[in-house]
């Protein structure tokens, strides 16, 4: 049996499509069919079955593809340090995040790193808290940057910081005047935030009803980094949000923050975590090392009312 057949197998699991595969691999999809007939040939058993939307695992296939995947990452993990032993400097790391607004914390501190080593690539998935957790724990991904994600004991968490969510209004906004924001005050103006599928929104609805009052519904309702900062440069809404999710339109006068009332304050940590295991790969701990490093420095510059 080939590792090559192996890595064509993997990768079909992933695809569900001998000619998705074939792309992805840069061959033929006759290459591809041809590794799995090598494959099914080895084990005396039928490892997918074909359909109209696609391949299906056998029970069998299914076995394989999960006693498999762990070896295709321990090679690749393999050649990384060997690269890094011939000081290549080279690689791919996969990251993890929670959501568009870490996804906003963490777009400069990847293209500052992107710019100190061009020669490291980086796979970046959005998924939900929960989720980047369970793929750090399952050693899928090599870090995840998350908020509101419960402390998972098989993962090392690198850096912890705790982050308020915040009133953000355009500078001539009448809560821009005030120097804390109350719940009843906020109350008067359009706030845009995401559904109450989001633990923001919870725990925004948990502080109003902590203080006797029925949590008020969001006037524009979206997931939507970028709509929500629009609607609050144009004066149209309150948002809140990180600090550090604004910076640059804080600095660039176009947004300010101002902070809530003490029993209205929403906090969390954003955490880094890796799978708690052997050493990471060159690439790996490189990008881990510069994220602490920008993470702590980014809370550091930006403050409330700045």
């Amino acid at each position: 049996m080939q590792l090559q057949a192996i890595i064509y197998f993997n990768e079909l699991v992933r695809s569900r499509s001998i000619r998705q595969a074939a792309e992805a691999l840069g061959v033929s999809p006759m290459a591809v069919s041809r590794q799995l007939e090598n494959l099914e040939a080895y084990f005396d058993a039928p490892l997918v079955e074909r359909g109209a939307r696609g391949i299906v695992l056998t029970a069998a296939g299914s076995l394989l593809a999960e006693r498999t995947l762990g070896v295709i990452r321990d090679l690749e993990s393999a050649r990384q340090v060997i690269d890094d032993l011939r000081d290549l400097k080279a690689g791919h790391v996969s990251l993890h995040v929670n959501g568009a607004v870490i996804s906003a914390i963490l777009a400069p501190a990847l293209a500052e790193f992107y710019a100190l080593y061009p020669a490291i690539s980086i796979a970046v998935t959005v998924s939900s808290a929960e989720a980047a957790i369970r793929a750090v724990a399952a050693g899928e991904t090599d870090l995840a940057v998350t908020m509101f994600s419960p402390k998972d004991g098989e993962t090392e968490t690198l850096i912890e910081l705790p982050v308020l969510h915040q009133p953000v209004m355009a500078p001539d906004h009448p809560l821009a005047a005030e120097a804390t924001v109350t719940l009843a005050a906020i109350r008067d103006h359009a706030v845009a935030m995401p559904d109450r599928a989001f633990s923001i929104r919870r725990d925004f609805d948990a502080r109003q009803r902590a203080a006797g009052l029925e949590p008020m519904d969001a006037t524009f309702e979206t997931s939507s980094l970028e709509l929500q900062k629009e609607l609050a440069r144009s004066g149209a809404a309150v948002l809140i949000l990180p600090a550090m999710t604004v910076a640059r339109e804080i600095r660039e006068k176009a947004l300010v923050v101002r902070p809530f009332e003490k029993r209205a304050e929403i906090s969390t940590d954003i955490r880094l975590v890796r799978p708690d295991g052997p050493t990471p790969t060159f690439a790996a701990k490189r990008l881990a090392d510069f994220l602490k490093t920008f993470l702590r420095a980014h809370d550091r510059r930006v403050q409330p009312g700045d």
